[in-house]
């Protein structure tokens, strides 16, 4: 028999223990730095995802603007009433797009075109027309986009769409300039 001597037994001090402790120590430190790098690539993919519908969003309103403008539009006065506005300085900023104060600044998706509901996002996209000043357009002026043989012929509008995504968080505006 192999009997351990007992001075043997008494000399352990318990070394494997603790080096034990400490390497379970280390991997759970990086286990754990590990998962929060995961949730915040999680956090920051749902946070694309969420611009990316209010792109897509603002994009189709912007289209359906643009459809809009071609038809024969009628109504434009010194403010916005029903999503149709003269030219006034930036007055996309100063629409209502929430419509709890003033409701009719804008037009809703789809109410003109028959544009689909947009299930992925948390509300309908919106959009406003506004008519530009017809002047002949001057250098640096941002608002014109082209130049004909008879400018009295042209008209311009400047379209301004805006959606939420799949939270409210995410709000995207996008405007073009038409001319017809």
């Amino acid at each position: 028999m192999n009997a351990m001597p007992n001075h043997a037994i008494h000399r352990q001090s318990g070394a494997a223990l603790i080096v034990s402790l400490i390497l379970l120590l280390v991997m759970t430190l990086l286990g754990v730095s590990a998962m929060q790098t995961n949730v915040l690539e999680e956090k920051m993919a749902g946070n694309f995802r969420d611009r990316d519908l209010a792109f897509q969003a603002a994009e189709a309103a912007l289209r359906d603007g643009e459809t809009y403008a071609l038809t024969d539009l009628e109504g434009f006065n010194a403010g916005c009433e029903a999503g149709l506005c003269f030219e006034t300085d930036n007055v996309w900023e100063l629409v209502d797009w929430s419509g709890a104060i003033t409701p009719g600044q804008y037009i809703q998706y789809g109410d003109v075109t028959g544009g689909t509901d947009l299930t992925l996002v948390q509300a309908d996209p919106k959009f406003v027309v506004e008519e530009l000043a017809h002047n002949n357009p001057t250098p640096g002026n941002s608002m014109v986009v082209g130049f004909s043989a008879n400018p009295s012929d042209e008209q311009y509008y400047r379209i301004t769409a805006r959606a939420v995504g799949g939270t409210t968080n995410a709000v995207v505006i996008l405007q073009s300039v038409f001319r017809r």
